[in-house]
This record gives C-alpha cells, sequence and structure tokens, in this order.
C-alpha cells in the first residue's frame, strides 16, 4: 500500500474545500484536539472564519470535533482532528472519477469525426461541420478533419497512469 504525500493530501483537500483551507489544515494535521480559539491565535484569523473554515472541513468528513463546556463563560469550546485516515479515500474516489471522464472522452472521440478551423478558432462535430459546408463560424475558412490520433494515445496513456496508481491504492 502506497503512502499518499503531503502534496496529494493537498490536492485533495484543496479540490474540496478550497485552497484558502491548506494553511489551516497544516496545523492540525497530525495532532488530535486542537481548540478553535488555538487555531485563530497560531493562523491570526478571525474565529468566524476560522470556524467556517472547519466547517467545510467537517462537511467534506476531513475533521471531527468533540466539545467541551468552559465552566466559567459557559460556553462550549470544540476541539478539533484532521481525519488523515479519510483522505486516502478521497482521493482514490478523486482518481476513479477522473479515469471515468478519461474513458468518456476517448469513447466521445473514437466514436465521432470532428473538424477544425484552419485558424484553431473552432472545432465542429461531423453534423455541425456540414450544416455550416465545412466552414468556420468565426472566420469563414474551410475546415479540415481533426487528426485526433494523438489526443487518443495521450488518453490512454492516461488511463494506464491512472489505473496503475489507483491499484497501488488498494
Amino acid at each position: 500500500m502506497v503512502r499518499l504525500t503531503d502534496k496529494k493530501m493537498d490536492e485533495v483537500v484543496r479540490s474540496i474545500c478550497g485552497a484558502d483551507v491548506i494553511s489551516l489544515v497544516s496545523k492540525i494535521k497530525g495532532k488530535e484536539n486542537v481548540s478553535e480559539f488555538k487555531l485563530a491565535e497560531i493562523l491570526k484569523e478571525d474565529i468566524k472564519k476560522v470556524r467556517n473554515t472547519l466547517y467545510r472541513l467537517y462537511g467534506a468528513n476531513l475533521v471531527e470535533f468533540t466539545r467541551k463546556k468552559d465552566k466559567k463563560k459557559g460556553w462550549y469550546i470544540y476541539y478539533w482532528t484532521f481525519k488523515q485516515d479519510h483522505i486516502r479515500h478521497l482521493y482514490k474516489k478523486m482518481k476513479m472519477e477522473e479515469l471515468d471522464r478519461l474513458k468518456s472522452q476517448v469513447n466521445g472521440e473514437t466514436g465521432q469525426q470532428y473538424f477544425i478551423c484552419v485558424n484553431n478558432c473552432v472545432r465542429m462535430d461531423f453534423e455541425q461541420a456540414v450544416n455550416l459546408e465545412y466552414r468556420c463560424p468565426e472566420c469563414g475558412e474551410l475546415a479540415a478533419q481533426e487528426q485526433k490520433e494523438k489526443k487518443v494515445e495521450n488518453f490512454a496513456q492516461r488511463i494506464v497512469l491512472l489505473q496503475k496508481e489507483i491499484k497501488s491504492l488498494i
């Protein structure tokens, strides 16, 4: 089983919750029960912004919390823990979705003829090209059939790499 690098973990968090979450995640990664007030202090951020970020992470099931009542003030203080083990599952899910998208693109590319303007203005499928008499609707130049073998080959190579990566995550 391959261990996910910090870069891959950040990629997952960024794609699910946004890039602004990364700094907070770096502060709680590998720690347990970190106070939201402590996080706000460390990040030099407003507590409301830190809570919002934590709630986004919670919505993606990337953090969990416990709450304890402050005996002096009567408030609840939340203590947060990053669920690093859940990242692997989300990373695999992202890669599976990417694999499905690539397979769909390959099917679309191989099952259809495309025509492209010589000035690269537009790309048309066969029906559009016939309706426009093989002329570009932008510049009026004649469109030529697209040579897509290289594109399909690149997709196929990426599919093989993704399949290997997904197998290594099992």
